[in-house]
């Protein structure tokens, strides 16, 4: 199909998915420079490799992967024009993302507890990586976190119907995105240094 056909609001639909994907992009070449950068430097004789990534870490993929479910379950329920379960499941999934912060923020005070800083002279260059890796995908998932209260919001004022969803399409992709990026990034973090 030639991007050009279609209405107006497909040729909008199409337009906003393609900057998101733009976006996403950009994102995931930033996250490669990171562990890249992560993988160069680990030839350094300062670096640790047994180091043990906090349980709240842990707890973090199984509370995003629930919560793309739940924003899978709030798109079904809109398609089948079930407003109560869209609105539960779109509140469920902020919680959870809101829950996924506060974790990760306990697993940075576990990390302090062994004695790491990100900085200074209780810093050590593998706990800093991971500190600016983990912090900046905080960030992202902040940013995810505007999105759907807009969403939850505009549902509610009955902006969106099983054929017009645009805004929320687009918050459930982003959401995806970073719900998969956490996945990547705890997982090359644990394998490489274990």
């Amino acid at each position: 199909m030639d991007l050009t056909e279609g209405t107006i609001q497909e040729k909008h639909r199409r337009s906003r998915k393609m900057m998101l994907y733009f976006g996403i992009g950009a994102l995931i070449m930033s996250f490669a420079g990171w562990t890249s950068a992560f993988i160069v430097s680990s030839s350094r004789p300062d670096w640790l490799s047994d180091f043990v990534m906090p349980q709240p870490f842990w707890t973090s993929i199984i509370i995003m992967i629930i919560s793309s479910v739940t924003f899978i379950i709030a798109r079904k329920a809109l398609e089948k024009n079930n407003k109560s379960l869209t609105t539960v499941m779109l509140v469920v999934t902020f919680v959870l993302g809101l829950l996924f912060v506060l974790n990760q923020i306990k697993g940075f005070n576990q990390i302090i507890d062994m004695g790491y800083n990100f900085t200074g002279p209780t810093s050590n260059v593998t706990v800093s990586y991971i500190y600016l890796i983990a912090v900046v995908h905080i960030i992202h998932v902040l940013a995810g976190l505007i999105p759907i209260l807009v969403v939850i919001v505009n549902h509610l004022r009955g902006k969106y119907t099983s054929e017009n969803y645009t805004g929320f399409e687009l918050a459930e992709i982003f959401w995806h995105f970073v719900d998969l990026l956490w996945l990547y990034l705890f997982f090359f973090l644990y394998f490489f240094l274990s």
